[in-house]
């Protein structure tokens, strides 16, 4: 397995408090979008944790990731191998606030710049609730973390990083664009990754 190690500097005694700071934020490169600052849900002691990408619309209005179709997908496909969202899940982001759409759009991919900025909180959030198991769901969460992109490369495989397994893995609004369950499909692939988790997670 690859071996990355990337480590976080230590700015925060608890989670409590880094949110409470990232929720006070005013010089973060989105503040003055105006979106609210979506930073995390589930259990902060879940050996389990996933990172997103950006929040989307209803999260934003709602001020939690994974809450709209997607999260609901991810809800599904997590029920389906036996994991509960609330109990056995942490969800967090890569970049905190929803970057404004353009050229019609409600809102855009987060750029190089915000994802970099970003980045040192989210390293932080994993340093305070210290997953076993993290999942990068998309190329925003994959680059976050690992620094590259190519999700279709590098899906379904364990990396060990700072004392960590991290497998990066389909995020679902993109799969909610595949409509084929065929074998080989971005679905069944996800299917086969999220069953590989359920093993290692049980073999932890």
């Amino acid at each position: 397995m690859q071996t990355l190690f990337d480590p976080p500097t230590p700015q925060y005694d608890s989670l409590d408090d880094l949110i409470a700071a990232m929720m006070a934020m005013t010089d973060d490169p989105l503040h003055d979008a105006g979106t609210r600052m979506v930073i995390c849900r589930g259990n902060p002691a879940a050996r389990l944790m996933i990172v997103g990408e950006a929040p989307g619309p209803r999260e934003n209005e709602i001020g939690r990731p994974f809450v709209g179709p997607s999260g609901q997908l991810l809800e599904k496909i997590l029920a389906a191998v036996q994991f509960d969202m609330d109990k056995d899940v942490f969800i967090s982001n890569s970049v905190f606030r929803m970057p404004p759409g353009v050229g019609g759009k409600t809102f855009r991919k987060p750029n190089n710049d915000e994802i970099a900025y970003y980045k040192p909180y989210l390293l932080e959030i994993i340093r305070l609730v210290d997953p076993l198991i993290i999942l990068l769901s998309g190329n925003v969460a994959t680059q976050a973390i690992l620094g590259k992109t190519g999700i279709t490369r590098l899906r379904g495989e364990w990396i060990e990083w700072n004392g960590r397994l991290l497998m990066p893995i389909f995020h679902p609004a993109y799969l909610l664009r595949q409509p084929s369950r065929n074998v080989g499909s971005p679905k069944s692939l996800m299917w086969k990754d999220v069953q590989e988790v359920r093993r290692k997670y049980d073999e932890l």
